[in-house]
């Protein structure tokens, strides 16, 4: 059974309290802001709007300082460093120092509103805001930035009222035709009634919420606790409706809107979340709730892991949101200046919009540096997020490729020694030699042939651009992987093949150095093969000119037994169960049980997994992981690797997932073990030989 997740909450954690919530909602009506007047139009008809989000964007956003223990940022309880003033300070920082290198909005979170008008709409609390929003847009838009807002998921009880408070431009609606008779509620808090969507009033609501933003200058929306995700699943977490909703009020409105969805938003919906907002968080928020605005271990590191399932899913109009980037300040970031440099390298190479969280009044002169690099951000506006070649150790290279044939390469020591990290070329689709520039010191380095290797601090990093000398004709493919396998066949897949001036039209398939297979895309199987065999693949592409690449990291790999595929249960009473690791109920895993509790002392092991010969076999393992990612060390015959397990995001610990890992085994009985002694490891159902 996996334990239940630590979330930090925008609107109702623990380590905020019911001050927070305060904070954000609860000043009584009485004590708010005068009503302004109802705008004079509902959602006028579609409008030709800009498109916005076709890069990833830069700015600044308040959540980092309003959660902080930090001393003296939130004097007077949990997030009251959030005012207007405070925020107008951090407009100037933005205006001079990071607008001359693309940053252009300044979001406003969690806390800036209190109470709601005589139709439900959300009003700015007039103690800390007393200008109220419009003032703030306009004078963020005379800096020629642009001003984002913050709303929570669903209907807030108090805007519910007591369900007759009318519905502006919507003659006849109230509240009470917005949510479901039994006042269900949603979002990641449960702080919220959810919305109704098979009635008309509920898209008018949130379309006079729209129009309210847009009348007051809003360029950018983020909506909170989203589900499935949000660390929620079930029907009353399904938010898709209203993200739909908001999506459709939002173009209605006329003004381009930049919408975003969060958070640890669930990758089982990626295709709502790509058709109806400009992009998603893919984990739980950054900061520590702590003394600092964040820590490594809470939550900067697991980013690393949690974002890979994502990565196909990024590009123009809709990106990986990482959450806030807080490097500007050593003291009051919490992290080491190589884990500062680190954090910034892999927000960049994967693309994900960068918003600084810190006080940018008190911007060290490294911090500065981080956010300000030109060549770096280069990277993360160009918009091709990184994959990692490997994540099987600490030491991990991640790589993405140009359109003018050059890689740019982040080379990341994760653990926690100095370790030397190094690229392969063959990895990269690249060969002979290459010319090595260093993005973060603006320096070319000599060239190298065949590799580079860089020793490196703990949580240390390095930002490359590596340009092959100049050729043409296609690139190497890389990322060779088998599938699948049977015991006559093998499947394998790769990423397709850089042009570098040539059309690649398909691409050959090598067994033992023997033509196996001609396909025109990016995966093929090779029949034929005996037996629990051993055989070496390799792929190389082709072009429309008949030029082909040279063939990249061979990938070996031995088919399944004459008997076929072998199923190990893990709740087996052959297999061995250590520590607080215990047999648990899964309505859709295999014969119905799972093992869980696995990590720290928790450990699973099969003990006879059993081949006829040596060889590199595809294991189809099948777990369960709710949560955003776990990470398993797997410990085969004593030598172990990790294997981070992408998670669904939803609380769903009833359905497994399978990912399939080559494993080295030997001849006869051999020994697997899942485990990790310093973190939670996903629930086991089987795994297939």
């Amino acid at each position: 059974m996996a334990p239940p997740p630590v979330a930090p909450l925008r609107l109702g954690a623990a380590v905020l309290a019911a001050t927070a919530l305060v904070a954000a909602f609860a000043v009584p009506a009485s004590a708010a802001a005068p009503a302004r007047a109802p705008l004079t139009a509902s959602a006028p008809a579609a409008h030709q709007q800009p498109l916005v989000a076709q890069q990833p964007y830069l700015g600044w956003s308040s959540w980092s300082l309003e959660s902080t223990n930090y001393p003296g940022v939130n004097p007077t309880g949990p997030a009251s460093w959030l005012t207007e003033a405070h925020v107008l300070q951090q407009t100037d920082v933005v205006a001079a120092k990071l607008k001359p290198h693309g940053y252009q909005y300044v979001n406003i979170d969690a806390g800036w509103q209190s109470g709601f008008d005589s139709y439900g709409r959300p009003k700015a609390n007039a103690a800390t805001f007393p200008d109220g929003i419009a003032h703030v847009a306009d004078y963020v838009h005379g800096k020629g930035l642009k001003l984002g807002i913050y709303l929570a998921v669903g209907l807030d009880p108090k805007a519910y009222g007591t369900g007759d408070t009318p519905i502006y431009g919507a003659s006849g609606c109230t509240t009470k035709d917005l949510v479901y008779p039994d006042l269900r509620t949603t979002n990641g808090w449960n702080s919220a009634y959810k919305i109704d969507f098979s009635s008309s009033c509920a898209q008018s609501y949130v379309d006079s919420i729209a129009d309210e933003f847009a009348g007051w200058g809003v360029d950018f929306l983020k909506l909170d606790g989203v589900g499935p995700g949000s660390f929620q699943g079930g029907a009353n977490y399904d938010n898709t409706a209203d993200v739909e909703a908001w999506s459709a009020a939002l173009k209605r409105t006329g003004r381009p809107i930049q919408f975003t969805v969060s958070w640890a938003l669930s990758h089982d919906q990626a295709d709502v979340w790509k058709a109806n907002s400009n992009g998603w968080r893919v984990d739980t928020d950054v900061e520590c709730y702590c003394g600092t605005l964040v820590t490594w271990n809470n939550s900067v590191k697991q980013r690393w892991n949690d974002v890979v399932q994502w990565i196909p899913d990024a590009g123009p109009g809709h990106w990986n949101n990482l959450d806030s980037l807080d490097v500007g300040n050593a003291a009051m970031d919490g992290l080491t200046d190589a884990e500062r440099q680190s954090y910034t390298t892999l927000w960049a190479i994967e693309a994900a919009p960068l918003y600084s969280g810190d006080d940018l009044t008190k911007l060290d002169s490294y911090g500065l540096s981080l956010l300000t690099n030109d060549e770096v951000l280069a990277v993360d506006q160009a918009g091709t997020p990184a994959t990692p070649v490997s994540q099987s150790s600490d030491q991990q290279t991640w790589y993405t490729r140009n359109a003018d044939g050059s890689v740019t390469v982040a080379l990341f020591n994760l653990g926690s020694d100095p370790a030397a990290v190094t690229a392969n070329w063959s990895d990269l689709g690249l060969s002979g030699s290459a010319a090595v520039h260093d993005l973060w010191s603006h320096q070319n380095l000599a060239k190298a042939s065949g590799s580079f290797s860089a020793d490196l601090p703990a949580h240390g990093s390095r930002l490359l651009r590596i340009t092959p000398s100049a050729a043409k004709g296609p690139g190497i493919p890389v990322a060779v992987h088998g599938t699948a396998s049977t015991p006559s066949s093998v499947s394998l897949a790769w990423a397709p093949s850089t042009e570098r001036g040539s059309t690649v039209t398909g691409y050959e398939v090598y067994a033992d150095g023997r033509k196996a297979a001609t396909v025109s895309g990016t995966s093929a199987t090779v029949f034929g093969l005996p037996y629990a065999s051993t055989h070496t693949f390799t792929v190389l592409a082709v072009d429309r000119s008949g030029r082909r690449s040279a063939t990249g990291t061979p990938l070996t790999l031995t088919t399944k037994g004459s008997g076929g595929a072998v199923v190990y249960e893990a709740e087996s009473p052959a297999n061995t169960l250590s520590g607080g690791a215990s047999v648990a109920d899964c309505g859709n895993c295999s014969g119905g049980k799972k093992i869980g509790n696995l990590g720290g002392s928790g450990t699973l092991t099969f003990p006879a997994v059993t081949v006829a010969k040596a060889g590199t076999y595809l294991v189809d393992i099948a777990y369960v992981d709710g949560d955003s990612s776990r990470t398993a060390v797997v410990t085969v015959n004593g030598t172990s690797f990790k294997l981070p397990l992408s998670g669904s995001n939803n609380n769903d610990w009833g359905t497994p997932q399978t990912v399939t890992v080559p494993v080295p085994l030997k001849a006869g009985a051999n020994s697997i073990q899942f485990g990790n002694p310093t973190d939670y490891v996903s629930d086991i159902d089987r795994i297939t030989l």
